[in-house]
């Protein structure tokens, strides 16, 4: 199982990026994926996440109404679009593959590089 994020940078408050997350070596159905960051001095934080097999979404409160999770079966991809970013949402972003479809149980699987997104004010 492999997970490559990309899509990381560097973005002004208030600007947009979008993370990619794709995903090989299962198949798509009944599995859950997961947008987890960790920032330096800081817990680690379940962002949102999708399942695979009915689509439903969790967002956490601190990410409510900026970011939006989706999928593409056909692709094997996950998506993070981030809008209104914040300093504080200046993190290492991390996919992760919840082989149970458990939606942001955080007993996640596999876990992918991660990508640095950092947001200057």
């Amino acid at each position: 199982v492999h997970l490559v994020e990309s899509g990381g940078g560097v973005v002004q408050a208030g600007g947009s990026l979008r993370l990619s997350c794709a995903a090989s070596g299962f198949t798509f159905d009944d599995h859950a994926i997961g947008w987890v960051r960790q920032a330096p001095g800081k817990e680690r934080e379940g962002v949102s996440c999708i399942s695979s097999s009915d689509g439903s979404t969790y967002y956490a409160d601190s990410v409510k109404g900026r970011f939006t999770i989706s999928s593409d079966a056909a692709k094997n991809t996950v998506y993070l679009q981030m809008n209104s970013l914040k300093p504080e949402d200046t993190a290492v972003y991390y996919c992760a593959l919840d082989l149970m479809g458990r939606l942001c149980s955080d007993g996640y699987d596999y876990w992918g590089q991660g990508t640095q997104v950092t947001v200057s004010s």
